[in-house]
């Protein structure tokens, strides 16, 4: 389950890191996550590979 009730549209953002992060750090924002939760979010997510960063994004929020 993920760690905030928002779902993010990922659909057709294959291979783009950098569209994915902007998605999630903007849907948690909205979700009103604080500043620190949304850079505990991206340090995590940049820590490894596309597939890690996937994995992170589907661990704070819901992703279709």
């Amino acid at each position: 389950m993920a760690k905030y009730n928002v779902t993010v549209k990922l659909v057709g953002e294959d291979g783009n890191a950098f569209a994915i992060l902007g998605k999630v750090k903007r849907a948690l924002r909205e979700a009103g996550a604080s500043a620190e939760e949304i850079q505990q979010f991206m340090d995590e997510a940049t820590s490894g590979d596309y597939n890690h960063l996937l994995q992170t994004a589907m661990e704070w929020v819901g992703v279709e």
